[in-house]
């Protein structure tokens, strides 16, 4: 799906270590925790404020199920899984495809969403869905584990919007996905 065909948006907002890692091998996420704790919200409640509602896959879904205080306001949240049971959590919608959860996120009059968890992250900017992408380096590198960007059916042109150096040295660029994405060299 182009985005031309689609009025949905989506952005990023993402906490990734300085070696591009978004978790460790088992999913463990305490050097973001722990580290990215200095920076306080980072800009987080605003961003979550933007949007109309949330889209992640499976394992990020399952990183954050447990949070006590749900950071996602009262948003709708969306997940993309093929085994994740359809009444898996009461505050969460189950699609069987990325597809399937655009189809209803659009049916439900949504227009700006946030994608979190690499493989969806990847799967809405291969659907040229993704406007702008929030990413916060965490002075730290854990060497293994699921890095953000992987293999891209084509390039993603970007225009840097901002950068903000928070506290405990996490470094937050912003970046405006362009329109115009060619082929990787």
């Amino acid at each position: 799906m182009a985005a031309s065909q689609s009025s949905l948006r989506a952005a990023v907002f993402l906490g990734l270590s300085v070696d591009g890692r978004i978790a460790r091998p088992d999913g463990d996420l305490e050097w973001l925790t722990s580290r990215g704790a200095a920076a306080g919200d980072a800009g987080f409640t605003p961003f979550v404020q933007s949007v109309d509602a949330v889209v992640m896959g499976r394992r990020t879904f399952e990183g954050i199920a447990s949070i006590e205080q749900w950071p996602y306001l009262d948003r709708p949240m969306h997940v993309i899984s093929t085994t994740l049971a359809a009444d898996a959590d009461p505050r969460i919608t189950v699609h069987r495809s990325g597809e399937a959860a655009i189809d209803a996120l659009q049916r439900d009059g949504h227009r700006r969403v946030y994608v979190d968890g690499g493989e969806t992250i990847r799967w809405f900017l291969a659907a040229e869905l993704v406007e702008e992408l929030t990413l916060s380096h965490v002075p730290v590198l854990i060497g293994e584990g699921p890095s953000l960007f992987g293999p891209l059916t084509k390039g993603v042109h970007l225009e840097h919007v901002r950068t903000t150096v928070l506290d405990g040295g996490m470094v937050q660029t912003t970046y405006r996905v362009l329109d115009s994405p060619t082929p990787p060299a």
